[in-house]
């Protein structure tokens, strides 16, 4: 039954039982996302970097050391408009408070220093670079965290493991066809994990009893991995390790646990980040703070993530799926930005080291010390060059809006056209709700260049999430709850479409669902979510090709991508159908 809805002079006209109206679920700020993610990095993702490289001491560590304590940015000093009208960037200066401390006197010195000018974000989600719009493009990436994978090697499958840190070595452990388990650790030469356990202080003993839970057969894992761990104890596989890390150095106990400290305990180093820490607590049922102490590499981790290994090996159950959004995630403006600002600081603090080599401690001032030239030019080079910062796409409102809700899987850390394969860019289950099923380009960057769909949002640690309407006992209520794609797994979904009377009970006893993310026809008293809005699986281009579902899909992609390139109406009418 058709429903009119007069929109100025235009009567709009809904051909649904579930549209936007209806069910209370309006379609929500299109570029938030955006925002947000600015607002972010203003708020917290500055202040971390702040505190990382905090405090600055000399090369000696006995004379000064400086400390970043408050910062804040200005107002821009031109508006928009004057930025566009004299080709500059539509910037806001940053100020900073830094106390200098002499270590030779206890002397303490505060001062406010200018930290240079940078790019800010108008309040529609765009950049003003030399007088010119751009918009940063999110990337959609692999999530840091632990991954398993399977390989079938005659009748079984042998397991893999790999450890993605968010900044550090990476490890990857490996089955061998006699069970035994290997790691590599920065993509050098393979050592049993029995010695990489030795060398950070744990006995055969303490091996027997923590892997005692899941290594229940005799000659297990664990057997086969000592049989070929070439050492007996901890100095030896300290320097067995050394060896295969630093082919060529002069191996020593105290050069191996200090490289070994380095690698996996320092901060500054290996960083799991506040979501590979999140993922590795989700994945191995751990019960870690998700602070910054708790994201270096724990002994505690390492034996979970063997543990799981060898669990995964016994059970030959399947692997993780890396395609999967629950194992992608998305990093959005502030986090891009943020990694610049990283790269800048670091150079900033290596010049302000050697600035405090060459001064007077006893006369020297804060502002001194510290040039900000280097970060401002690392923010500017990304703004300028970046393969994710673009020119707005211009033509008409709609394109505009796109560009703002693009994903892109190339880029800095993530694919290449020519290294991506078929099952990367194919669409995925998880994609429902979360990434139009519709909208991508045709070519070489087919299924690598994707939109979020309506009413998708990105949570806190990045990953999609769209919403649905509880179920309790076969009755919808109106309570919304958003889902991503992991929770979605244990979720049992029914359409938006499905039949219900006006209490909101189904009316069917069975009922059409994805259960565990697979279609199937279930008790209607299984069911524990239905579809927010009918329209929830497609995006803004897409969702305004009316009655899309009767179109064959490749003609409505080219459709989606079609709408963008028309001539915008000097004054926009609202469409009859859409």
């Amino acid at each position: 039954m058709a429903k009119a809805q007069t929109a100025q002079k235009t009567t709009r006209v809904y051909f649904t039982d579930a549209d936007g109206q209806d069910t209370g679920l309006a379609l929500p700020n299109l570029v938030d996302h955006q925002n947000k993610s600015f607002q972010w990095l203003i708020d917290e993702g500055l202040g971390e970097l702040l505190a990382e490289i905090s405090p600055v001491d000399d090369y000696t560590g006995t004379k000064l050391s400086l400390v970043f304590k408050e910062y804040h940015f200005e107002e821009p000093k031109l508006s928009e408009a004057e930025a566009k009208e004299n080709n500059v960037s539509y910037e806001a200066p940053l100020k900073a408070t830094v106390e200098l401390t002499n270590k030779v006197t206890g002397e303490v010195k505060e001062q406010e220093i200018y930290l240079g000018d940078y790019p800010w974000m108008t309040n529609r989600g765009t950049f003003v670079i030399n007088g010119a719009e751009r918009v940063v493009v999110s990337q959609l990436i692999r999530s840091a965290g632990v991954f398993y994978t399977g390989e079938l090697h005659g009748t079984r499958s042998l397991y893999s493991a790999k450890v993605i840190p968010g900044r550090g070595a990476w490890l990857e452990f490996e089955t061998a066809a006699n069970g035994a388990l290997y790691v590599k650790i920065d993509r050098k030469r393979k050592i049993p994990v029995t010695t990489l356990l030795r060398a950070l202080g744990m006995t055969e003993a303490q091996m027997r009893d923590a892997f005692r839970g899941v290594d229940h057969a005799k000659d297990g894992h664990l057997d086969a991995t000592l049989d070929k761990d070439p050492s007996k104890g901890h100095a030896e596989a300290l320097i067995e390790v050394y060896r295969r890390l630093r082919p060529g150095d002069l191996a020593t106990v105290d050069n191996a646990r200090s490289l070994l400290e380095n690698m996996f305990y320092n901060f500054k180093r290996f960083d799991f980040s506040r979501v590979g820490r999140y993922k590795l607590n989700k994945r191995l049922n751990l019960d870690v703070p998700n602070t910054v102490e708790n994201r270096v590499m724990r002994l505690e981790d390492l034996v979970a993530i063997i543990a799981e290994l060898i669990r995964m090996n016994v059970t030959q159950e399947p692997g993780d799926d890396i395609d999967s959004l629950s194992n992608r995630r998305i990093k959005m403006v502030g986090e891009l930005v943020q990694r610049q600002f990283r790269i800048g600081l670091l150079r900033m603090v290596r010049n302000t080291q050697d600035r405090m080599s060459m001064s007077e401690i006893e006369t020297v001032q804060p502002g001194q010390l510290i040039n900000a030239r280097p970060v401002v030019a690392a923010v500017r080079e990304f703004f300028a060059s970046s393969q994710l910062s673009q020119f707005m796409d211009q033509i008409n409102p709609l394109s505009e809006l796109a560009h703002k809700r693009r994903l892109s899987s190339m880029g800095p850390g993530g694919l290449s056209r020519e290294r991506a394969g078929f099952e990367v860019r194919d669409a995925h289950a998880t994609h429902y709700g979360r990434i139009c099923a519709v909208e991508t380009p045709e070519g070489a960057n087919v299924g690598l260049v994707l939109n979020l769909a309506n009413f998708a949002r990105v949570n806190d640690y990045g990953f999609i999430e769209t919403p649905y309407r509880k179920v309790v006992k076969g009755k919808v209520t109106d309570e919304v709850v958003y889902l991503d794609a992991a929770d979605e797994e244990h979720a049992v979904i029914a359409g938006a479409g499905v039949p219900t009377d006006k209490t909101g009970k189904f009316v069917e006893e069975r009922v059409s669902a994805r259960a565990g993310l697979k279609s199937a026809t279930v008790d209607r008293g299984d069911v524990t979510h239905v579809d927010a809005a009918q329209n929830q699986i497609i995006g803004t281009s897409a969702g305004l090709i009316p009655f899309i579902e009767k179109n064959y899909v490749y003609r409505a992609l080219m459709g989606s991508n079609q709408q963008r390139q028309a001539v915008p109406l000097i004054q926009p009418e609202s469409p009859i159908v859409g």
